[in-house]
């Protein structure tokens, strides 16, 4: 399998994985929700992975395509937010460069206003939740700064922007760190991957509940998140956690919030990872 066939295998299997997993107040193999189901999501993964994974092409290239292929596809925005993580990740990968954060950080420098250009239309055309108007490089207007420029604007206001701001901070030090302590505890992958979405909301009020319910509906998940992250990394096994799991899951979706952005989060970590073992692949066989 050429590199270009593999990004794209990783990043559908890093969607898939992710729905494995009972996150709660999103969407996984237990429980659709938000008008979403399971099968939405894999259809958009499935659509938006040969774009992800485009030899060549510009960030805003890669996340227009993707975005749109997702959209004609789904009829609805499913993966805006993994997306826009996911395509500087796949280019960073595609440079064969041995370490994936050194590359990522070279491909974030290079961002441009034609990026921008791109990245603004596919916001636009997912129409994602919550999205307001801001004074400056709204998505509405044409840029006058490169994408890394625009998202830093945004960074205190959302956490998707502010991985373009730092390097992609919160993927490497939160979600990769926590991937590989919760694999080292149990092996079980769905386990792994709830670490990881718990990490994220529990380091963070997620940015997608701030949006649409509000800062304090959001600090109360990132409370419950650390109390529940704290049994895993006690060593519960996901059997016995199931079933508060899907309490908190059913509250969450009654309550209409869902933690987009800590799942959008889990997603590229789960990427980054099997992006890694490429690489890594890759130079044991030079």
């Amino acid at each position: 399998m050429d590199l270009q066939a593999s990004i794209a295998c990783a990043f559908e299997a890093a969607c898939l994985d992710e729905l494995e997993a009972p996150k709660p107040g999103n969407v996984h193999v237990l429980a659709g929700g938000h008008a979403m189901t399971v099968e939405d999501f894999k259809l958009a993964a499935r659509n938006a992975a040969p774009f992800i994974a485009a030899t060549g092409a510009r960030i805003g290239e890669r996340i227009s395509r993707a975005v749109s292929a997702s959209v004609e596809a789904s009829g609805k925005n499913i993966n805006l937010g993994i997306v826009l993580l996911c395509a500087p990740l796949a280019a960073a990968a595609e440079t064969k460069e041995p370490e994936l954060r050194a590359a990522l950080a070279r491909v974030l420098e290079h961002l441009d206003r034609e990026d921008a250009r791109l990245a603004f239309a596919a916001i636009l055309r997912a129409s994602p939740g919550g999205l307001g108007e801001v004074p400056r490089h709204d998505v509405r207007s044409p840029p006058i700064v490169s994408l890394r420029e625009a998202m830093a604007e945004a960074a205190s206001r959302d956490r998707i922007a502010r991985q373009y701001d730092s390097g992609f901070a919160d993927v490497f030090d939160i979600g990769l760190t926590s991937l590989r302590r919760s694999l080292a505890r149990d092996p079980e992958p769905r386990l792994a991957t709830l670490a990881v979405y718990l990490a994220f909301l529990a380091s963070s009020p997620d940015t997608h509940i701030i949006r649409k319910q509000g800062a304090a509906a959001a600090e109360r998940v990132s409370r419950l998140a650390q109390s529940m992250l704290v049994q895993i990394e006690g060593g519960i096994r996901l059997e016995a956690l199931t079933g508060e799991l899907m309490t908190w899951d059913l509250e969450l979706k009654r309550a209409g919030i869902n933690p987009g952005t800590s799942a959008d989060l889990t997603v590229a970590t789960l990427f980054a990872a099997n992006l890694q073992s490429i690489l890594r692949r890759a130079g044991n066989s030079d």
